[in-house]
């Protein structure tokens, strides 16, 4: 055997290995972690925001949208392969050669009522959406974009098969704008209207299924530059833009109708974009592993650049070997074997201590292999084991022999994958690539995410020269009257929102229930119509109506804007509006129920404040009667509670305690 031992040999764990490239790039847990540690490591993030908009009709055909059906609801399906071709340059595009490999058959379940033949682009575009074409343009005004002189509509490739014509058509609206946060604004790139693509059922082996319902629908995306260097500020970044759409009441709500494509980069790294995070939660906790995962290839680079002197003479050595010479009793691969599957033994020379280093949480730079074996060689999950899990699959004495049989050195790693004879090629050349982009630092790509703030592999980030212009579609010009025309009637910015609220003297933990749901103009109009205070409506909705929203069902759609109904109701009737707390789970329960009906199920019963306050001095002799200490501290409270269920609607709880004082 060969003899090339190096300081990570001795006395070496893959479990000590994890901690110690943890503390060697000097991770720091998100909680945990200060202004001062992303300065250390550079980080640098930016934001596509994507967001549906609140349209009947799809963007070039008129196929209704915002209309889904269950996955197994279809009347078509359309299948289709991807044949990468030579561009005007004589170049492959990345993406097209990493889609290609996989081998990948795409298959779309097309509903007749969502779906129609531009979808497969055999019919050409209808002209554009002239509701979504407006909607867009305010929302573009709202950031302070400066709008084009004339819409060009652009062709946009799309790889993955999400869009089963290969492009989505896309256009620029505004450039040059800008949002503000607490503490700095943030520039913003373009807002472009565009399809929104479909939506994915299944993805496994060589088949990726999609339905159409989705596909088409008015889309904005709003680009921001890297201008957030914390993961707060990328996430206060992703709200306000999430809020200030919402302001307009012209965009979808709901699960997967505003989405974030994350950029995210650290010193000396490059630009990976963390695809779709629906949740904005999310976004601090995948964004600071992200840019620590890169720190952590950078140190990997460093590490294989001190043992290789010639990085571009690397390469991986492999083997076939039979299942009956080693003890390989885990589950996956013997499962493999009842379908045929080869066992293929690889040996990664230099890589020990690279399989186990620390990339995220509870992750290694094995993971990085792992995850591109699933997608680009189609290998599912497990497919592969290696020579330091942190929790072992299979015996050592299994990788002892592998050692032996690839002349394997001391400083090596070794991998066992199984897989069908079709996929070993790729499989082989998958890894074999991954290593060497190790010696470079971060890949470029796009990434999918997890709820824990981990991401995976998900393809290789596209090129730049991925748009040309749609000779089927005409420029649209913009005067100069018409955009006027559409600022006029903007709705007040989301900083002025939060300013009024701020002013109002609404708690802070209210805001972001309020923006989310675009409350703001229902709270207004009860302030200024109905003459409530502004901090028990901006409570009552921040809070109440957040948690009997969370907690009870409704019946059906629960409309916000019937607050305001619930509030006239009261003080039209002369009602105490402390009612409405009590009236409100079953209001959202049951929608439709009039207000009447809601008061006798609560059993409310209109009582004259003059009766209810003239039982005060009997419920005073009675405490001083039943009452244990000798003072009368506890008197006040003891009269509330016992006139409290009468009090509630009929009397102000502040007046009911003045007169308990007074008498």
């Amino acid at each position: 055997m060969k003899k090339n031992k190096s300081p990570e040999s001795k006395e070496f764990t893959p479990q000590k290995n994890y901690e110690q490239t943890r503390q060697e790039i000097g991770y720091v847990p998100r909680k945990k972690a200060k202004k001062a540690d992303y300065e250390r490591i550079g980080f640098m993030s930016g934001l596509e925001v994507h967001q549906q908009l609140k349209t009947k009709e799809k963007l070039f055909c008129h196929c209704p949208a915002g209309i889904y059906h269950d996955h197994d609801n279809y009347d078509a399906e359309v299948i289709r392969h991807m044949r990468p071709t030579l561009s005007e340059l004589g170049e492959y595009d990345g993406t097209a050669l990493m889609e290609y490999k996989t081998k990948k058959e795409i298959i779309y379940r097309i509903n007749n009522k969502t779906a129609c033949t531009y979808e497969i682009d055999d019919t050409p575009p209808f002209k554009i959406d002239r509701e979504a074409l407006e909607y867009a343009l305010e929302i573009s005004l709202l950031c302070k974009l400066n709008i084009v002189g004339e819409v060009h509509i652009t062709r946009k490739q799309y790889l993955d098969g999400s869009i089963p014509t290969g492009f989505q058509r896309t256009a620029i609206l505004g450039v040059e704008g800008e949002i503000p946060l607490k503490n700095k604004k943030v520039r913003l790139i373009q807002l472009s209207i565009e399809e929104d693509s479909c939506r994915e059922i299944s993805d496994i082996r060589h088949t990726r299924v999609y339905k159409t319902d989705r596909l088409g629908m008015p889309l904005i995306e709003t680009v921001t530059y890297p201008d957030m260097f914390t993961p707060d500020e990328l996430k206060e970044a992703a709200e306000y833009i999430r809020f200030l759409n919402r302001s307009t009441g012209k965009v979808r709500v709901g699960s997967g109708a505003g989405r974030e494509d994350v950029n995210v980069s650290c010193k000396g790294g490059t630009r990976v974009e963390i695809k779709g995070v629906s949740y904005n939660k999310l976004i601090p906790e995948l964004s600071h592993n992200e840019a620590f995962r890169q720190w952590a290839l950078l140190n990997i680079r460093s590490k294989l650049k001190e043992r290789v002197k010639e990085p571009k003479k690397w390469e991986i050595k492999h083997k076939e070997i039979d299942y009956r010479d080693y003890d390989l009793k885990y589950e996956p691969i013997t499962n493999g074997l009842i379908d045929k599957y080869r066992i293929i033994a690889v040996n990664l020379p230099h890589f020990k201590g690279i399989l186990s280093h620390f990339t995220q949480p509870g992750k290694v730079f094995a993971n990085e292999i792992t995850d591109r074996l699933k997608v680009i060689a189609c290998l599912e999950k497990p497919n592969m084991v290696h020579s330091e899990e942190l929790e072992p699959k299979v015996i050592e004495d299994n990788f002892i022999k592998i050692r032996e049989l690839l002349d394997a050195g001391e400083n090596d790693a070794q991998i066992i994958f199984w897989a069908p004879d079709e996929d070993i090629p790729t499989a082989l050349e998958t890894i074999e690539e991954r290593c060497q982009m190790a010696f470079e630092g971060v890949p470029q790509e796009t990434r999918k995410s997890f709820t824990d703030g981990t991401t995976i592999f998900e393809r290789v980030l596209p090129g730049a020269d991925r748009m040309y212009p749609d000779t089927d579609s005409a420029p649209i010009p913009l005067e100069n009257s018409y955009i006027d025309k559409l600022s006029k009637n903007l709705p007040t910015e989301v900083i002025d929102r939060y300013n009024q609220l701020k002013k109002w003297n609404i708690p802070e933990d209210t805001y972001t229930y309020i923006f989310r749901n675009n409350l703001f103009p229902l709270i207004k109009k009860i302030i200024e119509k109905l003459k409530i205070d502004p901090v028990f409506i901006g409570t009552f909705i921040g809070h109440r109506l957040k948690f009997i929203e969370g907690h009870y069902a409704t019946a059906e759609k629960f409309e916000y804007a019937k607050i305001y109904d619930l509030f006239k109701f009261l003080i039209d009737n002369k009602l105490d509006i402390q009612l409405s707390k009590k009236m409100l789970p079953i209001f959202y329960e049951h929608p439709k129920m009039d207000f009447d009906s809601i008061l006798t199920s609560i059993d409310f019963k209109k009582v004259p404040k003059e009766e209810i306050l003239s039982k005060i001095p009997f419920l005073r002799q009675k405490f001083s009667e039943i009452k244990i200490s000798k003072n009368n501290s506890g008197a006040k409270d003891w009269i509330m509670g016992e006139l409290q269920k009468t009090a509630m609607g009929n009397i102000d709880p502040e007046q009911l305690a003045k007169a308990i004082e007074e008498n």
